[in-house]
């Protein structure tokens, strides 16, 4: 099964670009970098007017929320950062606030642009609700 703490900690400490094998971060300090990850992007997606939820009905729906994708982008940016073994400064805290931040800007402002809507099977036209 896919461990992605076990897998972090191990790329980070085996594959480490500077060659400081004593600096490494723990299980809680990953742990901690993404809950603030996620936390920082679905607030800051609140604070920018994104939806908490999609319309409905939700299994249909292609609107961006708060809570999906926000911090999906957020924690799949981070866990790249994380095994590359770049954690800036305090054990990743502030990459996870700046990574947030910039994942909640990328759905309200990049995400129709970089992902479109699909087109409607009927009239070969942008579903827009």
């Amino acid at each position: 099964m896919f461990d992605l703490m076990y897998d972090t900690i191990f790329f980070a400490s085996k594959v480490n670009f500077f060659g400081l094998s004593n600096i490494t971060i723990g299980a809680f300090d990953i742990a901690l970098a993404y809950i603030v990850a996620i936390l920082c992007s679905i607030v800051v997606a609140l604070v920018l007017k994104i939806p908490l939820l999609p319309s409905k009905p939700y299994r249909y729906s292609f609107d961006v929320s708060a809570i999906y994708p926000t911090p999906i982008i957020a924690v799949g940016i981070l866990s790249i950062f994380l095994v590359l073994n770049y954690t800036f400064m305090y054990n990743g805290l502030v990459l996870a606030v700046i990574i947030g931040v910039l994942s909640a800007l990328f759905v309200k402002y990049l995400f129709d642009f970089v992902f479109p809507k699909p087109l409607d099977e009927n009239a070969g036209e942008d579903i827009d609700e």
